[in-house]
């Protein structure tokens, strides 16, 4: 451990309370209402150290990093479309401090071998953390996920059970059944009908369900009852939902408003109407949604006005977007926490990230929820420099990101040459 320190002083965190930290390498060394003069004396003395870096928050706001569970960063195979270092810097800029990455790439990651490949590169290239679900596959791959979560080189299989490219859909029950036996928790991309059958064979064979980008109030009444459901729903075989930002904020009418919009806002499973952004907004607030995950999928925008294409970038506007819902009155500032950064670390049993605690990781963000802005496509991290919420203006945004104990970004700014991101580690 090197003698980095960082003393975060005049923070508040999400309940409004006065929060100030002091950060030692990687950890969260002391959190404390206040931090007297006596308090740094005491850690200079602890640690050995003279100089420490004070940065005052200015009331602002202190969270935990913001946890994404679902993004698809196209490394390898479709690089032109981004990579693990401009997403990650996307990362860093929107207060993501750690990523799951998807396997649908080329190749997919099917085989320990491609795993160990894109964990590879996400080391020579990620600024912020990150993390990969395996991929099942129809050409039946059952030893290689046994071989993947026997080595813990991944805790999570990700299937599709609907509409995707080559070996990753999956419709033979013979194999689903394979796979949801052998493996823990397996994600799914599961729409209408296929979302009653992987309810089904969760109960049956699973350890655990957790339910990708549901859009339409029809679906999540499906998965809510299902949740309610103690047969269903247990501690053998949990079921967890998720839902994206452009499922929040967009509908159908937004995408029909425009050329470009019918165009750029389609993805899958599509955009619905606004009946059901409410739907999932109160849902949301009463606890029965547990995470927000992006679906981070760009393309390039010639690709996506050339022919329909779906998939949409998110990293960089999903915390935003939630903060200006907040300013909005629409949601409230722990419940954002929790569904970002908590519940994340507590489903995919991330070890000492997630959380605002001593000895925890210091993957921290700091948010000026008075902040007004404008996304604005030039001004992106991404690589394919574009968002559908362009010139939408927000208020509510990120200002300062830790990750392990170092600034990555900071006075509206990447820092450069600092490759810090670190495989996350699971507690079981």
């Amino acid at each position: 451990m090197d003698n980095r320190v960082i003393y975060l002083k005049n923070g508040k965190d999400v309940y409004g309370k006065k929060t100030e930290l002091f950060i030692y390498g990687e950890k969260i060394y002391q959190i404390k209402e206040e931090i007297k003069s006596s308090d740094v004396d005491n850690l200079k003395k602890d640690v050995g150290i003279q100089t420490i870096r004070i940065i005052d928050l200015k009331e602002n706001t202190v969270m935990p990093g913001v946890i994404d569970i679902h993004t698809h960063m196209r490394e390898p195979g479709i690089t032109y479309k981004e990579d693990f270092e401009t997403g990650s810097r996307a990362c860093a800029k929107g207060g993501i401090t750690t990523f799951f990455d998807m396997p649908n790439t080329l190749p997919p990651t099917t085989s320990l071998n491609e795993l160990i490949l894109k964990k590879e590169a996400a080391k020579r290239k990620a600024i912020v953390n990150y993390g990969f679900h395996f991929g099942g596959s129809n050409k039946n791959n059952i030893n290689e996920i046994k071989q993947v979560l026997k080595n813990k080189e991944a805790n999570t299989v990700k299937i599709f059970m609907n509409v995707t490219t080559g070996e990753m859909l999956i419709e033979n029950e013979k194999i689903l059944k394979e796979i949801f036996k052998n493996s823990k928790l397996i994600l799914v991309h599961a729409e209408n009908e296929m979302i009653d059958q992987a309810l089904f064979l969760n109960e049956k064979y699973g350890n655990g369900l957790y339910i990708c980008h549901i859009p339409s109030k029809e679906e999540l009444i499906k998965v809510i009852k299902g949740k309610k459901d103690k047969k269903i729903n247990n501690y053998k075989h949990p079921v967890y939902v998720e839902v994206t930002p452009h499922h929040l904020f967009l509908n159908e009418k937004i995408r029909e408003s425009s050329e470009r919009n019918k165009l750029l806002l389609r993805m899958k499973p599509e955009l619905r109407t606004s009946i059901d952004n409410e739907f999932l907004w109160e849902a949301l607030n009463k606890g029965e949604i547990d995470t927000i995950g992006t679906d981070h999928a760009p393309h390039l925008i010639n690709e996506k006005l050339e022919k329909v294409t779906f998939g949409m970038p998110g990293v960089e506007t999903s915390l935003g977007l939630m903060l200006n819902a907040f300013n909005e009155g629409k949601i409230k500032l722990e419940k954002i926490q929790e569904l970002m950064c908590e519940n994340p670390a507590k489903i995919m049993k991330i070890k000492e990230r997630g959380f605002l605690k001593e000895g925890y990781y210091a993957d921290i963000i700091v948010v000026d929820l008075t902040k007004k802005w404008k996304v604005t496509n030039k001004e992106l991290e991404s690589k394919c420099r574009w968002s559908p919420y362009e010139n939408w203006e927000l208020q509510g945004k990120n200002i300062l990101t830790i990750v392990n104990g170092k600034i990555v970004y900071e006075n509206g700014k990447i820092q450069e040459n600092i490759k810090n991101g670190k495989e996350i580690e699971f507690y079981e």
